[in-house]
């Protein structure tokens, strides 16, 4: 979710992208503590074990956001979550491709008004819906 960590989002299928997402988010968490994680992000304990455990629970962008800005090593919660959707926008600008693009291209999921919405940040978005765009975008 960072620029620079997923380079390869174009080789991977949205559900390995998840995965790797996933990846990160455990490595956080075991680096800095489940405790440490709770405290520092407002992200439920059961989910914050569940990532410590390898395991995919449904998540906002925000809430990982949140997860991974608890290692002091890293930016703020908001400068992560926005640093992302600016690699979304880029990507659809890169691949000059517009809402309705994405949707057709994610095989009408999401409307292209819920897209338009979740890329700028006003309406939350999951890590499974953001790799999907992400790796659509990348595939471009």
């Amino acid at each position: 979710m960072l620029r620079g960590e997923f380079e390869s989002a174009a080789e991977r299928s949205a559900e390995e992208l998840r995965s790797a997402y996933g990846d990160v988010l455990a490595e956080t968490v075991e680096s800095v503590g489940v405790d440490t994680v709770v405290s520092r992000s407002g992200v439920d304990r059961d989910i914050v074990e569940a990532i410590a455990a390898g395991e995919e629970p449904e998540l906002t962008l925000e809430a990982a956001a949140a997860v991974l800005a608890a290692d002091p090593e890293r930016p703020d919660g908001e400068t992560i979550k926005a640093e992302a959707l600016d690699i979304l926008l880029m990507g659809m600008t890169t691949a000059v491709v517009d809402v309705d693009a994405v949707a057709a291209g994610l095989n009408d999921e999401m409307d292209p008004k819920e897209i338009q919405q979740k890329v700028e940040g006003r309406y939350p978005v999951t890590l499974a819906e953001y790799a999907a765009i992400h790796h659509f975008l990348e595939a471009r």
